[in-house]
């Protein structure tokens, strides 16, 4: 089968839906022949592509196209849209002289399941919709756009998009809820989760790098560490509020990672020693940061529960710590968390709830050490190879469908 990926970002570029993208596409192409179009990159890359109207590489076993689209930074937000926007149109006119038996959309630009629907059905080709973050719900919950007439065409051109879809990914089962509440078949929405590397239970989790540790830890005897990107969809609040309360009980909350509102957190934590930031550390490290804290900061503010789906969860299962849930109940790593033992769960709105909870895991370490064995124990439901291969079925259960359109 021929597939056509449509996706902004592909490596170089090294944002979450460009190693995911990866990810997929490396599992796939053992299988079925990918095609891949996509822009320059432009998301923090590790190198550069000269400007061509298209140009066309080979990585592993896809084919890669790269429109000629702009490639300003990620940080300035309003040339990112020309981003966009060059990519939408370029990519969307050549992929409609791309020969594959399905399109396959993931979700940069935030519009690509709208485009990505409108060219399978140009093609007359059965679309899958692998919706990473949920537009316009995630722009409009995050404070981006204002809820007003663009948002409303937006909203109503993307339940199209995903009614038409013959498969909808979903990240979990809170997006799953909200998506089938767009009024979308349930039969035709897939919880397909990103996972992680999991070693067997067995296997002694790697001796993490002191130095890491120690950056992370310095003198503080509780770490509330939050590794990962400062966005659009965290309670940041909460969490900055929390932690000044928490300052005389030896707690540290760290922040590793960059984002959009880094700058916003940083400065609404001025003044407070027991709140520090960091960036990113080598991607070799991952383990060692994951490593050095006593639990982990998941966090999802109110009214984005199933529009975005924290993959870091999984991550941190594979390490065995536990996790601290600053989100709605509803969402994915407070219920499972709460029902399989190894999260709390603190409302996103009531910094009082997450000072209790986190002097609650300071105070008792058979706690937390509970929650770290309840964290391991769970890590192997959400074994990526596992789940890439649920990607895999996925799409083959669409060639069947296709097929079936071809002999009409």
């Amino acid at each position: 089968m021929k597939i056509l990926l449509l996706n902004l970002y592909y490596p170089p570029d090294t944002s979450a839906t460009a190693k995911m993208a990866h990810t997929v596409v490396d599992t796939v192409s053992v299988h079925h022949q990918v095609t891949v179009l996509c822009g320059r990159p432009s998301y923090d890359p590790s190198e550069r592509r000269a400007w061509r109207l298209y140009q066309t590489e080979i990585m592993g076993r896809a084919r890669v196209i790269r429109v000629g689209s702009t490639a300003f930074p990620r940080f300035d937000m309003k040339k990112r849209v020309l981003n966009y926007l060059s990519y939408t149109a370029l990519a969307a006119s050549r992929a409609l002289f791309v020969n594959c038996d399905v399109v396959l959309a993931m979700t940069d630009p935030p519009f690509q399941g709208i485009i990505s629907a409108f060219v399978a059905m140009l093609k007359r080709k059965p679309f899958a919709y692998n919706t990473r973050d949920l537009y316009p719900d995630m722009a409009v919950g995050g404070a981006i756009v204002e809820l007003g007439i663009l948002a409303r065409i937006w909203e109503k051109l993307h339940r199209w998009a995903l009614r038409r879809a013959d498969r909808v990914v979903v990240l979990g089962e809170d997006m799953r809820t909200r998506i089938i509440a767009k009024g979308v078949k349930p039969s035709r929405v897939a919880v397909i989760r990103d996972g992680a590397h999991v070693l067997p239970p067995t296997a002694p989790l790697p001796t993490p790098d002191p130095e890491v540790v120690h950056a992370i830890r310095g003198n503080f005897s509780f770490v509330l560490l939050h590794a990962g990107n400062l966005g659009f969809s965290g309670a940041w609040n909460t969490l900055i509020t929390a932690a000044r309360r928490l300052a005389h009980d030896g707690v540290g909350l760290v922040f590793v990672g960059d984002g959009a509102r880094r700058a916003e957190v940083v400065a609404a934590a001025a003044g407070s020693e027991n709140i520090r930031f960091l960036d990113y550390f080598p991607s070799a490290k991952i383990q060692s940061v994951l490593a050095a804290a006593d639990a982990h900061v998941v966090t999802v503010k109110r009214g984005l529960e199933g529009v975005v789906v924290p993959s870091k969860m999984y991550e941190i299962l594979a390490a065995g710590k536990p996790i601290v849930a600053v989100a709605p109940k509803e969402t994915d790593v407070a219920s499972l968390g709460i029902q399989q033992g190894f999260a709390v769960a603190a409302d996103p709105d009531k910094p009082a709830e997450l000072v209790e909870a986190v002097r609650m895991l300071a105070a008792d370490r058979n706690k937390l050490k509970t929650m770290g064995d309840a964290a391991r124990a769970a890590a192997p439901a959400y074994d990526r190879v596992a789940e890439l291969q649920k990607f895999v079925e996925m799409l083959d259960s669409i060639a069947v469908l296709s097929k079936i359109r071809k002999g009409r």
